[in-house]
């Protein structure tokens, strides 16, 4: 710390010597009399020696707050998007060249001007990148490749800042949560031609897939991997459709939460297979389009009393119960069927249940009917 402090100390020095140095000449100005050569020079050391004082006790708590600058300039850089620094760069920029071309008006202020075109070099630099970045999704729009670099997917979600705005034509963005990329079936969904508009998988649900395609879990990392084989299937066959967006986020917000906060300010829809996800999301009047009821709906629909073929595959809950598969993954519980395991019997329907997470259809076999 002391060695820290003799340094500050020969910093003061040095800059308490130069201002004596430069301020000498408007000081005779103003003062309309002429130093003499030993008054300048004790001017110059007698400034010195007072800078040097100062900034040696405070070299301690200077130095902290360097190292504090540093640290949350680097955090600060390496939590924003390549997006947000070239904009602040751009606005730091246009500040500077402002304030260099006020530099000849401010040289001739007495006393101060010296000093004048440094400090205005900071504040207008910094009030360049502070509207710069307020002024963002203005300064992108007028970039004439947006539309391009929406397609290849580095577009940031604040450049769509209305609905009325979005470059998607016709139809409202899709937003693809963790769920709905895991699951797979969107693939199919988007091969049969029912998604309209772009797909948009936002960077947060990217973050969680790595995640989750990252745990120690077993069963979770292959669910992880699985999403990252469904995302390249998109990507690969709907180059010019899927789109990465970047919205700001923290590692400790709720992804669910984000995605609802975007699909609001973006006016998107969103595309989920959690129900619970879904039920929120139309409490708060966001478009949701949920996977599981659109294959409900899709399913085969079957009543009480038709007659089914079904290969029993195992066991059921309760004793005597089978439990087989429409060829559309319906479950089907048949009553006393266990002796027909791996055997394809008929069926009549008895009951069929249906719930947001799907269609369940009770039955027993036919020759039971006969029987009676």
């Amino acid at each position: 710390m002391e060695k820290v402090r003799r340094y500050f100390a020969m910093a003061g020095a040095l800059l308490g010597g130069a201002g004596a140095y430069y301020l000498r000449a408007p000081l005779e100005t103003l003062l309309q009399k002429k130093f003499t050569p030993v008054v300048s020079v004790g001017f110059i050391v007698f400034s010195a020696a007072v800078f040097a004082v100062i900034f040696f006790f405070m070299g301690s708590p200077l130095s902290k707050g360097i190292v504090g600058s540093v640290d949350w300039l680097a955090k600060t850089l390496g939590g924003a998007s390549l997006q947000d620094i070239a904009v602040s760069v751009g606005g730091l920029i246009v500040g500077l060249i402002i304030a260099n071309l006020l530099t000849p008006s401010l040289d001739p202020i007495p006393l101060v001007g010296p000093f004048l075109p440094a400090i205005a070099m900071v504040v207008l630099g910094y009030i360049g990148i502070a509207v710069a970045r307020s002024k963002k999704d203005d300064i992108l729009a007028l970039s004439p490749g947006r539309l391009m670099q929406a397609v290849r997917g580095g577009r940031s979600v604040r450049q769509v800042e209305r609905k009325g705005d979005l470059p998607f034509g016709q139809s409202s963005p899709k937003l693809l949560d963790t769920s709905t990329i895991i699951d797979g079936r969107i693939v199919d969904i988007c091969r049969s031609g029912f998604i309209e508009g772009k797909l948009v998988i936002p960077n947060f649900v990217l973050d969680e897939l790595r995640r989750i395609a990252d745990s120690a879990d077993n069963i979770k990392r292959n669910k992880g991997r699985r999403g990252l084989d469904t995302l390249n299937t998109l990507q690969r066959d709907f180059p010019h459709d899927v789109l990465t967006w970047e919205w700001p986020s923290g590692p400790n917000d709720d992804v669910d939460s984000l995605l609802l906060k975007m699909a609001k300010e973006t006016g998107a829809e969103v595309i989920t297979t959690d129900y619970n996800l879904a039920k929120i999301a139309e409490l708060q009047e966001v478009g949701v389009l949920n996977v599981n009821r659109l294959a409900n709906a899709l399913k085969l629909m079957v009543a009480p009393g038709e007659e089914l073929t079904v290969e029993i595959h195992r066991e059921g809950k309760q004793p005597g119960q089978g439990v087989g598969y429409l060829d559309d993954g319906t479950m089907v519980v048949v009553e006393q069927a266990k002796r027909h395991l791996n055997e394809e019997i008929a069926v009549v329907v008895t009951n069929v249940h249906t719930s947001p997470a799907g269609r369940m259809v009770f039955a027993r076999p036919k020759y039971l009917d006969r029987s009676e």
